[in-house]
């Protein structure tokens, strides 16, 4: 039954969410820890850091986690499933009869306010997990260097992610060995 509760949650989730994997940060946020209580912030946020660092879609990593954190094997296929079953559907949807609609105003005009909306959407959990970093005076430069090298010196964050891992292994083996 919880599997099923995971399916519903994760459903509703990918059903409403417009502009990707990080907008819907925000509500899955709400669903799981303030809602369902599956989870507590600390371990949201650790969730959100794995499934971004994580090759492939934003979106179903995050479901894939959550689902086996909370349910198992069972839970992760039914979240990632209920994470991308809506679009899917949508997409087979929209492009059936996208030739009829594709030059219409007026859905020129409903994307255009979409637009702003997605932003704000992408753009609160950013500013969320920056206050739950917990940075001090001896890291509070990776997130700057980190936007810097992406913003303006088009490195890929592939390679950030590499690095950090790296140096965040490092760092963790000499602070054991200590």
């Amino acid at each position: 039954m919880l599997a099923l509760k995971l399916f519903w949650e994760f459903f509703k989730i990918g059903a409403f969410t417009f502009g990707g994997g990080y907008a819907m940060i925000s509500m899955v946020k709400s669903a799981l820890v303030d809602r369902q209580k599956w989870m507590n912030e600390d371990e949201f946020w650790e969730c959100i850091t794995l499934a971004q660092s994580l090759p492939g879609v934003f979106a179903i990593n995050m479901a894939l986690y959550t689902g086996f954190k909370i349910c198992g094997k069972q839970g992760a296929a039914l979240a990632m499933l209920g994470a991308a079953l809506p679009s899917m559907i949508i997409i087979i949807a929209v492009a059936s009869f996208i030739q009829n609609i594709n030059g219409l105003k007026t859905v020129k005009d409903i994307f255009m306010g979409i637009r702003p909306c997605v932003i704000a959407l992408i753009l609160v959990p950013g500013l969320t997990m920056l206050k739950k970093a917990k940075l001090d005076k001896k890291n509070f430069w990776i997130p700057i260097l980190s936007c810097l090298l992406v913003c303006v010196f088009s490195v890929s964050p592939v390679y950030i992610i590499i690095i950090t891992i790296l140096a965040g292994i490092i760092w963790a083996r000499r602070v054991i060995k200590n």
